[in-house]
């Protein structure tokens, strides 16, 4: 049941031993491919751009924008990371910021106890996508797709097709109001998220569990790796992570609505997606995915401040997740086509006379 397959295709020390200056470089530009448009990116448009790109006006507006996104991109990377996938994210997060706002305001919940229980049901929804997956045995992609819609219909029943709105406390205005140096608080956030997902991946054993059930269940059930636990358990972090999102989205929009919501879905699929085209192509992490946050946000705002029309986002996510994939695809096919050269051949055989 995996709907995405984990190969880490980074250059190993015994690969590069040998190997000229210019060859290494070779090597490292797929690895770190999308990291270099992005500087390019940056560069290119604060030199079209140099009273409106390069300010701290509009870094604040890239942060205040695209940290849901990037949320919402390290959401569906755990699950990822143990070869699942989850859609929820995208859909969770039009019922989650509608009840953020309406346990308050119809309700009448006070505001943390509010963000606590979207919390816990966010986690609940996420276990409930690792039994359909484990237990159930059904794809992921299938699993999540139905779950996600019963949530937005849920959303749709809960509004009746209306906004949700009221005076909301200041102590919830402020959990995406706040500024810190200049800069949304919602930045920081991820900040702490990203590195606390990188330290626990890459650094702790439950980092290295999930990756091997990504890379291989089977071999890492025989290896005594419980693969079940993981899975759902990686899906409950999806879920809790998509619902803090959700609580953030309500912070600052300070509205519910159900039509606001699934334009996230694809941004957020494409900068996990695109995370596993860099630092370690092959295989979904932290780095990567921030890095696909970053180049979706710099592109976009630098073509829309140029005078790119309303289309140019979709159009955007689009042409740089099939890049970064080609990318990708062409460094697995080199490295593939390598490999094979330095198998050595059969062994010549005797026949038996001297």
């Amino acid at each position: 049941m995996q709907s995405i397959e984990s190969t880490a295709l980074e250059p190993t020390r015994s690969e590069l031993a040998g190997l000229t200056v210019g060859q290494k470089i070779t090597r490292y530009i797929p690895v770190y491919g999308l990291v270099i448009l992005t500087v390019a990116l940056m560069l290119l448009f604060s030199i079209l751009l140099p009273g409106t790109f390069p300010t701290l006006l509009n870094l604040r507006s890239i942060v205040s924008d695209k940290a849901i996104i990037a949320l919402l991109s390290l959401a569906a990377m755990i699950p990822m990371a143990s070869g699942r996938i989850d859609l929820t994210v995208g859909y969770g997060i039009v019922l989650w910021h509608i009840l953020a706002i309406s346990l308050q305001t119809m309700f009448g919940v006070p505001w943390p106890l509010a963000v606590v229980i979207v919390l816990a049901l966010g986690a609940f929804t996420g276990f409930l996508n690792g039994l359909l997956v484990e237990v159930a045995r059904i794809d992921s992609f299938i699993a999540t797709l139905g779950t996600g819609t019963i949530l937005y219909a849920l959303a749709l029943w809960h509004t009746g097709g209306r906004q949700v709105v009221g005076v909301l406390p200041e102590g919830f205005y402020a959990l995406n109001g706040t500024m810190v140096f200049g800069l949304p608080v919602t930045g920081f956030y991820v900040i702490a998220i990203a590195i606390a997902l990188w330290i626990v991946l890459e650094y702790l054993p439950i980092g290295r569990y999930v990756y091997a059930i990504g890379a291989n269940p089977k071999a890492a059930a025989l290896n005594g790796i419980p693969v079940r636990r993981f899975v759902i358990g990686a899906f409950v972090s999806s879920g809790t992570l998509a619902a803090l999102a959700g609580v953030l989205l309500a912070s600052k929009l300070r509205i519910g609505q159900a039509s606001v919501g699934l334009e996230y879905l694809l941004p957020a699929l494409v900068g996990a997606f695109l995370g596993s085209t860099t630092i370690k192509p092959g295989r979904v992490n932290v780095w990567g995915t921030m890095t696909g946050v970053v180049i979706l946000a710099v592109g976009i705002s630098g073509i829309q401040q140029i005078g790119g029309s309303f289309f140019v986002e979709p159009l955007f996510n689009g042409v740089t997740l099939l890049v970064a994939i080609g990318i990708a695809g062409y460094a697995q096919r080199k490295r593939g086509a390598a490999g094979k050269a330095a198998t050595p051949g059969p062994l010549p055989v005797k026949t038996g006379k001297n």
